[in-house]
């Protein structure tokens, strides 16, 4: 995927499938149960966003076991990355993973996502599997900077829900998740762009 990722942070990732391997046997993080799909599915998919990824607060969404925001908490040390997610089960194991990788750059939070009040704002917004593009823009518009971004990960590209919320893209990204061959695209909204219709 043309990452410049080093050995040790190759390193880390492979730890973190580990633990992703290990917690899904007890708890179900995750419905990927092969470690090498997850390598696919969930670590490279993650790392498909990090070339676009230029904040130093990035807030992911529904994070469940963390992805993506533990993968580019790993590979980007400079980002300050807060996950966020309601359910125990999955805060607990992402304070798991920030204790053994030692993870000093990652903030995991357990709480509903509207009533979330950092003390400051974050440059991008980004959500894996959380919700339609609409109720993410509703639901998160009070954590993001002036001047941020949310950062929508979709498969195909999902014009029913754009239309639906009456939202234009900023733009839409072709994500490429090498030894994966589904449709993967990053939207992109800025906050100083979004005029709801609703």
């Amino acid at each position: 995927m043309g990452l410049n990722i080093s050995a040790e942070q190759q390193q880390k990732l492979l730890e973190y499938v580990a633990l992703i391997a290990k917690w899904n046997a007890v708890h179900n993080l995750t419905a990927v149960r092969e470690p090498l799909e997850m390598v696919t599915l969930h670590i490279l998919d993650s790392l498909s966003v990090l070339l676009y990824i230029q904040a130093k607060r990035l807030l992911d969404v529904g994070a469940g076991a963390g992805l993506p925001s533990i993968v580019l908490a790993i590979c980007l040390p400079e980002l300050q990355v807060t996950a966020v997610d309601a359910v125990q089960k999955k805060v607990s194991f992402m304070r798991q993973v920030k204790a053994q990788l030692k993870l000093t750059n990652l903030t995991v939070m357990h709480e509903r996502i509207e009533n979330f009040k950092p003390e400051e704002k974050f440059d991008v917004i980004i959500s894996r599997a959380f919700s339609e593009i609409g109720l993410f823009v509703k639901l998160t518009k009070h954590l993001l900077a002036d001047g941020g971004k949310w950062f929508a990960m979709k498969g195909a590209i999902p014009q029913h829900e754009l239309d639906k919320s009456g939202i234009t893209p900023t733009e839409i990204k072709v994500l490429k998740v090498a030894g994966l061959d589904a449709e993967r695209h990053l939207v992109i909204l800025k906050n100083s762009e979004i005029i709801e219709n609703k």
